[in-house]
């Protein structure tokens, strides 16, 4: 569930695009006889006229998460709204040397571009190198390889800021509460992301001196991990005004905790942007109040990016004849007001 932004910070750059299905082990060619389901957002201009055809390796990892899941269908789900462009799909894997071992697959099938959603990338960035010299561009899709050499492009996530800005709504909402205390449900804490995601939110709340963070504990992203740890927050702390939650997955577990303890006293904000929470903040009946969004559109952007690159063309709307090195998505906060904004991005 690792997912690490690179220390260069590039422009801001985001899309929309989700599909209902589960990703299978397939070589799709996207003609219109094809029932996928058209992506949601921010489609394709219409004047983005098919042109040469291109055909996209991808390599993501497994889907045991609902964010890892969302990013394979938003990988599919764009590729299918191009006539152009032909997907070839390795079956997602969280090994890394089965991993490293599909890619090479789709470098042996002389693939246009490819696009690597690594499974660890230091590990991968050896397999990264190989397709460079081989002379297939690499989109490195949010983990980023141990060299700038091993990929054309980096895509991905802003830990830090996903951080900064659940800080900084949590400010704002209690900057008038005197002695404010706040709590931090975070993920592993041997990922570089749950550090700068911690970080970010320690700096964001040095701007709010009323408030103090009082505890914090770690778990592991997964439903049952987010309950117990959250069991042990509320017993440890009987009394604080607000939790940030680092993953939405993990939030399920702290909100089925959260209502075991009967408690309703603290506002909540959530991480990814997860349909559940989203559905949870339109309701506005409970504690989550918002979440700070980590896109896994950011797929389909990959695509986008792939697509452009074995066209030899650039990103509309950027001057420059070629794509930028580095894009990091923007963590919008999605609150009750602009919900209805995100949530055909939220994901299950």
């Amino acid at each position: 569930m690792s997912r690490t932004a690179p220390s260069r910070r590039g422009l801001l750059f985001g899309t929309a695009a989700v599909s209902a299905g589960a990703l299978l082990t397939a070589c799709t060619s996207n003609e219109p006889k094809q029932q996928e389901q058209p992506a949601a957002g921010n489609t394709p201009a219409a004047e983005d006229k098919p042109g040469k055809p291109v055909t996209i390796g991808f390599a993501g990892p497994q889907a045991d998460h609902g964010w890892l899941n969302a990013i394979n269908q938003n990988a599919r789900s764009r590729a299918a709204t191009y006539s152009d462009v032909t997907l070839e799909i390795t079956e997602g894997s969280n090994d890394t040397a089965a991993q490293i071992g599909q890619v090479q697959t789709l470098i042996n099938k002389k693939v246009d571009v490819l696009v690597i959603l690594p499974a660890d990338g230091k590990a991968l960035t050896q397999v990264g190198l190989q397709a460079m010299r081989a002379g297939i561009p690499v989109v490195n899709l949010d983990r980023v390889f141990a060299s700038p050499q091993a990929y054309r492009c980096w895509i991905g996530g802003d830990n830090y800021g996903m951080g900064l800005n659940a800080g900084t709504y949590i400010g704002e909402q209690l900057k008038d509460k005197p002695n404010a205390k706040v709590v931090e449900l975070a993920g592993l804490d041997n990922l570089e992301l749950t550090r700068q995601r911690t970080q970010g939110f320690d700096d964001a709340l040095k701007n709010y001196p009323n408030i103090t963070k009082v505890a914090r504990q770690a778990a592991d992203f997964t439903v049952e991990s987010g309950q117990a740890k959250m069991a042990q927050l509320l017993q440890a702390q009987p009394a604080f005004d607000a939790l940030w939650n680092h993953d939405d997955d993990q939030g399920v577990g702290a909100l089925r905790a959260i209502a075991q303890a009967g408690r309703d006293d603290f506002l909540m904000v959530g991480g990814a942007g997860a349909k559940s929470a989203m559905d949870a903040i339109k309701a506005g009946t409970g504690v989550l109040k918002a979440t700070v969004l980590y896109p896994p559109t950011m797929a389909a952007s990959a695509i986008d990016l792939a697509r452009a690159l074995g066209q030899g063309k650039g990103v509309g709307g950027l001057a420059e004849l070629e794509i930028p090195s580095s894009l990091t998505l923007y963590s919008a906060v999605v609150t009750k007001e602009n919900v209805d904004d995100y949530l055909p991005t939220g994901f299950n």
